[in-house]
């Protein structure tokens, strides 16, 4: 493996940046004064889908990483479609990428394209979403916690007593352990009955109309929990659109839903995660690995309960 002139410093910053500055944009650049090499390293991200803040935000983060570094970056959108991320990686192998940073839209139907990367001798960091294979390390947001504080809120809104929907997603690693988490939360509510659960695929336009059918289906439904804000913001056009007293929580910290969360709308609460912070330190444990380091094989990040109480000025 060829050695890469930046020295542990750069990336003991991002590193840095990432835990101790959270989701901060004035989080200080690394100084990489005297630390130019020859030969640039080729880094690849490959995302789920750009079509989001949420990725947007670690879109920025993962060219500031790469800028930071010096370092030639390709990035991919997969638009959710497996096929198209297998591709897209192995385009990415092909152009001599040494370090794959992969948010999968599949996290087992990505293991074939992840042992491609491997083979050809890529050090590869699933972000966001855990990915199947040989991959180097994991980080991401603790998902189960996220899912049982959105829980335990949604039943304590409802004071122990109601009928919930689950607003589920797409197959990936995340998106389960929410789910699992929102209900472990609410089986501790005999009160509480789980009615309906239907794929809103994420996506506001496909949830609004899944909500919608719920609200018809279930008459006396009390709340809605959705595994991310996307769609969560389909939802809370349908909800609005009913005129029924129907509770929201959601999964993200999406601007648009601490916004509709702090002026007072059926959207109560979203359990925030941190995506600068994700890609921030994936980058830094890749780098690390390429250099030589053992690494962790998963790194956990913190998740916060966001309500009208506490969501006001709160920023990706």
């Amino acid at each position: 493996m060829k050695r890469f002139g930046k020295t542990i410093a750069v990336i003991s910053m991002i590193l840095l940046t990432g835990v101790f500055f959270g989701c901060s944009k004035e989080a200080p650049a690394a100084d990489t004064a005297g630390a130019a090499t020859a030969e640039k390293i080729k880094m690849g991200m490959s995302f789920q889908d750009m079509n989001n803040p949420y990725f947007v935000t670690m879109h920025e983060a993962v060219e500031e990483a790469a800028e930071a570094l010096d370092a030639e970056l390709y990035v991919t959108d997969a638009r959710h479609d497996v096929n198209k991320q297998i591709s897209d990686i192995e385009d990415m192998v092909i152009k001599g990428i040494e370090i794959l940073l992969i948010n999968p839209t599949d996290s087992v139907g990505v293991a074939g394209a992840v042992e491609t990367a491997k083979k050809a001798g890529v050090i590869v960091v699933a972000v966001d979403a855990q990915a199947e294979g040989p991959i180097d390390s994991f980080v991401g947001s603790k998902n189960y916690d996220a899912g049982l504080k959105a829980g335990e809120f949604m039943a304590d809104y409802l004071k122990g007593s109601g009928k919930v929907a689950i607003l589920d997603g797409i197959p990936v690693v995340p998106i389960l352990e929410r789910v699992r988490g929102f209900r472990d939360a609410v089986a501790n509510y005999p009160g509480i009955e789980i009615v309906d659960v239907q794929n809103g695929k994420q996506e506001r336009d496909f949830a609004l109309t899944v909500t919608e059918n719920m609200i018809q289906a279930h008459p006396e439904l009390d709340a809605v929990f959705s595994v991310n804000d996307g769609g969560a913001l389909g939802s809370l056009a349908a909800i609005e659109s009913s005129g029924k007293d129907i509770a929201l929580v959601s999964v993200d910290g999406h601007p648009e839903a601490v916004d509709a969360i702090v002026k007072g709308t059926a959207f109560k609460a979203t359990v925030a995660q941190y995506p600068r912070d994700q890609v921030r330190i994936g980058v830094g444990i890749a780098f690390a690995r390429y250099l030589g380091a053992i690494v962790p094989n998963v790194i956990p990040i913190d998740v916060k309960l966001l309500t009208k109480e506490n969501a006001k000025g709160f920023s990706w």
